[in-house]
């Protein structure tokens, strides 16, 4: 029988506030163990939680990018159940009123720039755990209160994932709408970003979906991949010999590269869900609401595809772009001179201006570097005035001095020779000295052009222009 996979996922995201959801405590990562908690993170007897605003503006924020319903009016919920790094036995969350919900992410599932819409079903806020800490001197575990109250969103998909390879775009585009909103760092080695991934099978042109087992705090995408395969290979696996799927909790175990049973499944039920006493019902003003909206900027798929569709630049250079807003605002500039072709552009600032600033490990705003300079260096290349070798001279020149690109152009006799009596006296020159690829040409080698070719380019310093040089050379060897 042929199955469909079902997936679902529910990402947890680490806000980056400066304090953690309920308390005043520092919300950083790298601390101290136990330095960053407080009667209200540790779950003391009598201690009184203060709802952080802040949370609630950037689960708004993300509810916008996301297109979803905001519920301007709603409450926090206690969800009770105990581990061992919960130091109240029970988390704040929210239940049945989320802040957000009724949404949708629209990723980007091909390097053709095709988008698949999944649903979302809702977006909430809740306090993060404390850490376990493993401690093999005396075999035992301590716990770590550090990261006990730091602010999550919980952002909850609709089922809407036929593949892994869904899963992963989704993940993708939730964690650069994160990161392009400014509200999560989403540093997967520092836990800023989680998931709990659903999976289900089903035959083929079912309707009704399989019963769902999950796979909690799965901490990178390509893990995501590994244990969806896995999962539903075992269940297809299952049923093929007649057996039943029963809803479960299960641990993947990436270094393994299997998943262990945990627990049965819980349902809502079993969490005893109940408004939380000690914290006021949430009012966010229309207005508010509104401005928040407003603040947002360019979403990242939108940005890549408009680059994509506008500039024609590959899904690979939009990306960059995407992830380098520096980078982006200077490809942005050049794109206003409407004077360079989008592309050559694209080169340069990520090829070569990257390469020097990683070099130096500085940003463009370290530099001197301007649109005007690097476009009128770009012009200079496109018309042949200079080569693509000069373009390597200059673009340190123009970012470390207040030189124009020509400036240096005329300074270090960079123009292009394209006379063709002078490159035909540097072709004839080249041939007489390398009688052996002559000879090599002659028979049957016709690679050795580039080679012929590129002793011209050094013969004449660089600075010949290598279409005519190449044409040359051709119209010599044959007569040859």
């Amino acid at each position: 029988m042929e199955y469909e996979i079902v997936v679902g996922l529910e990402v947890h995201a680490e806000l980056n506030t400066k304090t953690k959801i309920y308390c005043s405590c520092k919300n950083e990562f790298g601390a101290e163990v136990n330095t960053n908690c407080c009667p209200v993170c540790m779950g003391l007897p009598g201690a009184l939680p203060t709802l952080n605003k802040k949370v609630v503006d950037y689960a708004i924020k993300m509810g916008h990018a996301c297109g979803c319903k905001i519920n301007r009016i709603c409450k926090q919920d206690r969800k009770n159940y105990f581990y061992p790094d919960t130091p109240k036995a029970y988390q704040i969350s929210q239940f049945d009123v989320p802040l957000c919900e009724n949404g949708h992410v629209d990723a980007i599932i091909d390097d053709d720039g095709n988008t698949k819409r999944f649903g979302i079903t809702r977006i909430h806020i809740e306090e993060d755990a404390g850490k376990l800490i493993h401690d093999d001197s005396f075999e035992g575990s301590l716990v770590d209160f550090n990261r006990s109250g730091v602010p999550l969103i919980e952002i909850v998909s609709e089922p809407d994932m036929r593949s892994s390879a869904d899963a992963k775009a989704y993940l993708e585009s939730i964690k650069s709408i994160l990161q392009y909103i400014g509200i999560s760092d989403c540093k997967m080695q520092e836990g800023s970003i989680r998931c709990d991934v659903n999976v289900s099978v089903m035959p083929k042109g079912s309707k009704e979906f399989g019963t769902r087992v999950e796979m909690k705090n799965v901490n990178s995408f390509n893990g995501t991949v590994r244990a969806i395969d896995y999962e539903a290979n075992r269940q297809i696996e299952i049923l093929e010999k007649g057996g039943v799927i029963l809803q479960e909790t299960r641990r993947w175990d990436d270094a393994k590269g299997m998943n262990f049973l945990l627990r049965s499944k819980e349902d809502a039920q079993d969490y005893r869900y109940f408004p939380e006493p000690d914290l006021l019902t949430i009012n966010v003003p229309e207005e508010r609401v509104q401005e928040l909206k407003d603040s947002l900027p360019e979403l990242p798929n939108h940005m890549i595809l408009r680059y994509m569709h506008d500039y024609k630049l590959p899904l690979f250079d939009s990306n960059l772009f995407m992830e380098n807003p520096d980078k982006a605002e200077l490809f942005e500039e050049c794109m206003a001179k409407n004077n360079c072709e989008p592309k050559n552009v694209s080169n340069w600032i990520l090829g070569d201006i990257s390469r020097i600033l990683n070099e130096k490990n500085i940003k463009i705003s370290d530099t001197k570097l301007n649109a005007e300079n690097l476009c009128s260096m770009i012009q200079m290349i496109e018309s042949k005035e200079i080569s693509n070798a000069s373009g390597k001279v200059i673009i340190e020149e123009i970012m470390f001095t207040d030189k124009t690109a020509k400036d240096v152009v005329n300074e270090k006799g960079l123009a292009q020779i394209s006379d063709n009596n002078a490159l035909e006296d540097v072709v004839k020159s080249v041939i007489e000295a390398n009688p052996k690829a002559l000879e090599d040409y002659k028979n049957g080698k016709t690679n050795v052009m580039g080679y012929l070719v590129g002793q011209c380019m050094k013969a004449s310093k660089g600075k010949g222009n290598p279409a005519i040089l190449k044409e040359l050379m051709e119209k010599h060897l044959m007569n040859a």
